[in-house]
């Protein structure tokens, strides 16, 4: 897993990309909650993410809870169709903010 981060339209973008896996779940979930713990709304990017198991989606949805605890904005975007397809699996896709783009907050 490779993540990258910047701003854009007032939101800390992390952009994930490769396996979140088991291995590389810890370090997605450091990135999310110290963005969080700087107070940023935040997106998460996962269009160029291969691949997704469940310690990856629980890192997302950690981050879920602790943006809606601190009264911050959190999403998905750009959710690729294998990360999609677990989102779905978990009916998680129903309680995340998903958008295509950030253009379509």
């Amino acid at each position: 897993m490779e993540y990258n981060t910047r701003t854009e339209s007032g939101y800390r973008v992390l952009e994930l990309s490769g396996e979140v896996d088991l291995h590389y779940s810890p370090q997605a979930r450091k990135q999310i909650l110290s963005l969080l713990k700087e107070g940023y709304d935040l997106l998460v990017d996962l269009s160029a993410v291969e691949y997704i198991d469940s310690s990856g989606v629980a890192s997302l949805v950690e981050g879920y809870q602790s943006a809606r605890d601190d009264n911050l904005r959190f999403g998905l975007i750009g959710v690729s169709d294998a990360a999609m397809q677990v989102l779905q699996l978990a009916r998680l896709d129903k309680v995340f903010p998903i958008y295509n783009s950030i253009e379509d907050l």
